[in-house]
């Protein structure tokens, strides 16, 4: 059975390259993108089966990024899980507006990796 794969979508480094290998050392493969420029350019080219993303990033914020992967033909199928140190109200933010879908999950910062991992693994079983 091939790995799945999760695109990590962080703009700083120390946490994007932490979250890859959280990623791999749990059984999966990861790519890696530094804002949601890229991150969108990878998610269409390489199709993950989820994105892990953060809402504070420089080019593209983490909510018009989420928008287009859901207007995307190609992408809007890939559950997001935001991964960010913005608090709690952020949830409510995004859930009330109209032109974004609610994403699969939420981790918070500082991430604590079991929380984060089971998230995934109730989105992306077996």
């Amino acid at each position: 059975m091939a790995k799945k794969t999760v695109l990590v979508i962080e703009d700083e480094e120390d946490i994007r390259s932490y979250l890859m290998t959280l990623f791999e050392d749990n059984g999966y493969q990861s790519l890696g993108a530094t804002d949601g420029v890229e991150g969108l350019r990878l998610a269409r080219d390489q199709r993950p089966d989820l994105i892990t993303m953060d809402i504070s990033m420089p080019e593209k914020s983490g909510v018009k990024t989420l928008r287009e992967l859901q207007e995307d033909e190609v992408t809007s199928g890939i559950p997001v899980v935001i991964v960010t140190g913005v608090s709690d109200e952020l949830q409510t933010y995004i859930e009330s507006r109209r032109q974004v879908r609610p994403p699969a999950g939420y981790v918070f910062k500082p991430i604590e990796a079991r929380e984060l991992l089971e998230t995934v693994e109730r989105i992306l079983p077996g």
